[in-house]
């Protein structure tokens, strides 16, 4: 693998990923930096195929790269362009919301954006409620013998179900059940929500147990549903507009995309590209999925990227998905500081109960 092939190598690449059609030593010796000879041409693309970079469908058709191919030209020869800073101003304005942004927000905006301007199903695991803590615990009266549980975090996140008691609870009986509520997990991690903890909340009521069972299955739901990955997907018919993916596998990937989850949350650092036709990778053939960690803080709190065809303008879609996923990093992470309690891991001892 000398300089000569590697340069051959890329222009095969940037040559498939603008035509779609297999690529001829013609074509290569034409372009401008490659000053060698057709023939010269030719028997480079021979060896890069020996070598497993190259492949030819058809036996009079042009070669087209393998998935070896795209890795190599991803990892060492391809020179993604600095955005310019009017784009970068654009990808601003389209992460930016009307009103009050929260987490949650920031994330549904670049997953809509990212779908848009890579014509590919966009996809975000967000870890980050696991990292906020419970600022607000509240139950309230929706109604004959029904009431919210509302929880919120530090976060942003806002988590809420109705419940239906057998009788209406007095304003005291209220009071003293919003109050204990508040004592034992208003400024708790999220993290820390787990079901042995909310177990030690249930004893810990004691005669109450009865009468508010409803409410406590209720907060139980809801600490689950909290320290869940979150999984935000657009631009699903992006994939089924894409003539080289199989429609089949498309529709059998949507039903099951929460499998996806393991694979996004991943240890890894920068950018990391994956494709179908990888072990134990997604199901949709010939495709690729490319995605970069955001973080808050000292934490990886998520993850974001693209699922496409495997013939994609790497060099163009890569910077779009590093300015989102830093952008991220730094509004959650100035978020953060900026937090009254933000940064709180109380995990004082189990409150006992009201008297009463």
């Amino acid at each position: 693998m000398n300089e000569r092939k590697l340069k051959i190598l890329a222009a095969v690449v940037e040559e498939y990923v603008r035509t779609g059609e297999p690529v001829g030593s013609k074509v290569i010796a034409s372009l401008p930096g490659i000053g060698v000879s057709a023939a010269t041409v030719r028997n480079d693309m021979a060896m890069l195929e020996q070598l497993g970079f190259l492949e030819q469908p058809h036996t009079s058709a042009g070669r087209v790269p393998t998935i070896k191919g795209y890795r190599l030209y991803i990892e060492e020869l391809m020179s993604p362009p600095a955005l310019p800073g009017e784009e970068r101003q654009r990808l601003d304005e389209m992460l930016a919301s009307q009103g009050p942004m929260t987490e949650e927000l920031l994330i549904e905006n670049a997953t809509t954006a990212l779908a848009e301007l890579t014509k590919c199903a966009a996809v975000v695991s967000d870890l980050s409620p696991k990292f906020s803590v419970i600022s607000k615990v509240e139950v309230i009266p929706a109604g004959k013998r029904v009431y919210v549980v509302l929880l919120i975090t530090s976060g942003g996140a806002i988590k809420n179900k109705s419940c239906r008691l057998e009788f209406d609870l007095t304003n005291e009986q209220l009071d003293l059940f919003s109050g204990f509520l508040a004592e034992n997990l208003e400024g708790v991690s999220v993290a820390d929500l787990s079901d042995e903890r909310m177990e030690d909340l249930t004893a810990a009521m004691s005669a109450y147990m009865m009468t508010m069972a409803p409410l406590v299955e209720g907060i139980c739901e809801l600490s689950r549903d909290l320290r869940q990955h979150a999984l935000t997907f657009r631009g699903e018919k992006n994939l089924f507009s894409c003539e080289e993916l199989d429609k089949m596998e498309i529709v059998r990937f949507i039903e099951h995309k929460d499998e996806l989850v393991s694979l996004l949350d991943a240890s890894f650092s920068g950018i990391r590209v994956m494709f179908g036709e990888d072990p134990n990778n997604f199901v949709i053939g010939n495709s690729s999925m490319i995605v970069s960690k955001y973080r808050k803080g000292d934490h990886d709190v998520g993850s974001l990227g693209i699922i496409g065809p495997m013939r994609l303008d790497y060099a163009k879609v890569i910077p779009y998905i590093e300015y989102f996923s830093q952008k991220i990093t730094d509004l959650i992470s100035e978020e953060g500081e900026s937090a009254p309690g933000s940064g709180s891991d109380t995990d004082a001892g189990q409150k006992a109960p009201p008297n009463g």
